[in-house]
């Protein structure tokens, strides 16, 4: 048999206030000059007190602690002195203290490095791109007449295909004072290539308007993406995961391309933009029902056949039968008949692992594998599979994991408006027409 017996020893000493020569001396000083003084004892005397005070409970904390163990009836006696927890816990402290003070030493040093790694790679990117520039223009004037206006279609198409209308920047369209030097040292060392230099000048400084517009709708889109309790970051992950195809030069087509950061950077901005305003108009924001009286609420509830407590994955919208069942955003139809408990179901997978489920119905409208547009009917409210009355069942899950719906069905106007612009722009050109309006 082992046991072991804890007790612990406090000895405490208070501290006795009493008055002495110096406070009289104080008090009398005070008294002479003025209510300053009084003011300035009564703070000092007040810290003193404090400190007395976080001294006592720091003194509680380290006690003598004794140990009485006893094993096979022998008992043997264990004292660990308040001393010695002060040390261990004053040396644990400077080892945890030197290790955060080192730790954030290293990252504000990784930071730093960083940071200037990327501003020397920028410059280094202009230089070199500057260079291949003129030698480009050295090596052939009519490739390099070809590549410019391949970009400029490109340039075009992208700034159709992604934001519609750039905002008219007069001074923003002209050249930087980088780019008009590397035009002036084009000019002078191939004196006919000057016109085409200027061109491309303003080729670069358009890519940059595009790419500030681009980070402004991904900023906006992020936002609202945030407001229904979804992580933008895991979306766009999610939207990359899938993707391939032959690599095609996306400015140029010379052996020697120009490779500017600016264009990079362009790209970049264009993809997270697209992503981030597919994502955006994935969410089911539209009402699923022609209804819009909610007999049941998601999460914990009573059970309406047991009385039990039990988990409800969505929410139940009250209604005849035969009510219209609308799609609350676009997507495929992967699945289409009786599923159990929730009776006659329809599952519509939208982008970037969301998926909405619409059960109990009496009736469909759509077939497996159609894609449907927001709003479309689907089916027709019943009551099949577990169910006490006519209603549709509603669900959200993302990645399999059920999700309340109710905070994409009350959005309000500002994020609605958002997810119209960038619902828009990723439909046809009609679609995009239809959201201007």
């Amino acid at each position: 048999m082992f046991w072991i017996t804890f007790s612990t020893t406090h000895r405490v000493t208070r501290p006795t206030h009493h008055e002495s020569p110096q406070t009289d001396s104080l008090a009398l000083c005070s008294s002479a000059t003025g209510a300053p003084q009084i003011d300035k004892t009564g703070w000092v005397v007040s810290l003193q007190t404090r400190m007395t005070g976080w001294k006592s409970r720091i003194a509680g904390w380290f006690i003598d602690r004794e140990f009485f163990m006893r094993a096979n009836g022998q008992v043997r006696f264990l004292k660990i002195s308040a001393q010695l927890q002060r040390r261990v816990a004053i040396t644990a402290a400077v080892v945890v203290g030197t290790w955060l003070v080192v730790t954030l030493g290293m990252a504000v040093n990784q930071m730093s490095v960083f940071a200037e790694r990327m501003a020397l790679s920028e410059k280094e990117a202009k230089i070199e791109s500057a260079e291949e520039r003129v030698a480009s223009y050295r090596g052939s004037i009519d490739e390099v007449t070809k590549d410019l206006e391949q970009r400029q279609k490109m340039l075009e198409s992208l700034s159709d295909q992604y934001l519609d209308e750039l905002p008219i920047e007069t001074e923003a369209t002209q050249p930087t004072d980088a780019d008009d030097k590397a035009v002036k040292t084009i000019s002078a060392l191939v004196p006919e290539a000057a016109g085409l230099a200027r061109i491309e000048a303003r080729q670069i400084r358009f890519a940059e308007i595009m790419t500030r517009v681009a980070l402004v709708r991904t900023k906006k889109a992020e936002a609202a993406i945030r407001e229904f309790g979804l992580n933008p970051d895991v979306l766009a992950r999610q939207a990359s995961s899938a993707q391939g195809g032959p690599f095609e030069s996306f400015f140029g087509g010379s052996k020697k391309e120009v490779r500017d950061p600016r264009f990079t950077k362009l790209a970049a901005s264009l993809g997270r933009m697209d992503a981030m305003e597919r994502a955006l108009a994935a969410i089911p924001t539209s009402m699923p029902a022609a209804v819009m009286l909610m007999s049941s609420g998601f999460g914990y509830r009573a059970d309406p056949f047991t009385g039990g407590g039990a988990m409800h994955a969505g929410l139940d919208f009250k209604g005849p039968i035969g009510t219209s069942i609308l799609a609350a955003a676009e997507g495929r139809i992967t699945f289409a008949g009786s599923q159990g408990g929730y009776g006659n179901t329809i599952e519509i997978t939208h982008a970037n692992g969301l998926l909405t489920r619409y059960a109990h119905l009496s009736s469909f409208n759509v077939s497996l594998g159609q894609k449907v547009e927001r709003g479309v009917q689907i089916g027709r409210m019943g009551s099949t599979g577990r169910s006490t009355g006519s209603h549709l069942h509603f669900e959200v899950r993302l990645n399999g994991q059920a999700i309340n719906p109710r905070k994409f069905l009350e959005a309000n106007s500002d994020v609605l408006e958002i997810q119209a612009i960038a619902g828009g722009r990723t439909d046809d050109p009609a679609g995009r027409k239809f959201a201007k309006r």
